[in-house]
């Protein structure tokens, strides 16, 4: 277990030469635990296939990811937040990073939401996430 803020549990699939880190937050630790047993393991089953299939199938996992909407206080760079359609209902907020260097990737899950609170689960995970680009933002906004 990892003792950060931001990351809970840590998991390793080796695939292929391909290490495969799935990581939890404490947010998603949270949303996963209000949920029914079933919505429980529908979600288990959806971030396990993503991660399983990563490694020989990457593109077939991407398309079943949605690029999130780019953010303006990003400068050009590319966020590698990305939402999962978990169900009608639900969808999970993660990112994917590849790491060809150490020969892994890692999804990291941060949220876990109803659709109809995607929005301000998303916005409040940006922030958290990119909250020093948007510190130094203001910093040269407020600048004469």
């Amino acid at each position: 277990m990892v003792k950060s803020s931001r990351q809970v549990a840590k998991f390793r699939l080796a695939v292929r030469n391909v290490d495969v880190l799935i990581e939890s937050t404490r947010g998603f630790e949270k949303d996963i635990a209000k949920l029914s047993e079933e919505e429980k393991a529908t979600a288990i089953q959806k971030i396990n296939d993503c991660a399983s299939l990563f490694p020989t199938q990457k593109g077939d996992v991407y398309r079943k990811l949605r690029r999130l909407p780019q953010l303006s206080y990003l400068n050009g760079y590319e966020s590698s937040l990305y939402t999962l359609r978990v169900s009608e209902k639900l969808r999970m907020i993660l990112a994917v990073d590849e790491d060809p260097i150490f020969g892994q990737v890692i999804f990291t899950l941060f949220r876990l939401v109803k659709h109809d609170d995607f929005d301000k689960a998303y916005k409040g995970v940006a922030e958290s996430l990119y909250q020093e680009l948007v510190h130094n933002n203001r910093k040269i906004a407020q600048k004469p």
